[in-house]
């Protein structure tokens, strides 16, 4: 999937659709912010700045301040696809964040989010 076009898509394009996403189904933009840092090490303040600067998912990633080992605990299927079986390391982790929301937005404990991991 090299080249792939959602890897030059900006954090910030994507980034309220995962508030509105969450927010829909009850929930918050601080849950969002919570398992999207829990990922990628960054925090509001951090991710702020990466919307304001209009980072592309690919720089997103490779600048993120600290993957989370557990990463590779997240499992299932998001847009067809078993994100454990992704082969392409950005693709994957662009995957595990949407996976992330999108248990969020299912009302699933953040414990289970987090893969086992303090809320």
């Amino acid at each position: 999937m090299a080249g792939h076009r959602i890897f030059t898509t900006s954090f910030a394009s994507i980034y309220p659709h995962y508030v509105a996403k969450a927010e829909r189904k009850g929930h918050s933009r601080d849950e969002v912010d919570h398992v999207i840092g829990w990922l990628t090490g960054y925090d509001r303040t951090a991710l702020e700045d990466v919307i304001a600067r209009q980072v592309d998912l690919a720089t997103f990633f490779a600048q993120a301040p600290a993957m989370n080992p557990n990463a590779e605990l997240i499992t299932g299927v998001i847009y067809g696809m078993r994100v454990e079986e992704i082969e392409d390391p950005l693709m994957q982790q662009i995957r595990w964040m949407d996976k992330l929301v999108d248990e969020v937005a299912r009302g699933k404990r953040m414990t289970s989010i987090l893969r086992g991991a303090g809320a």
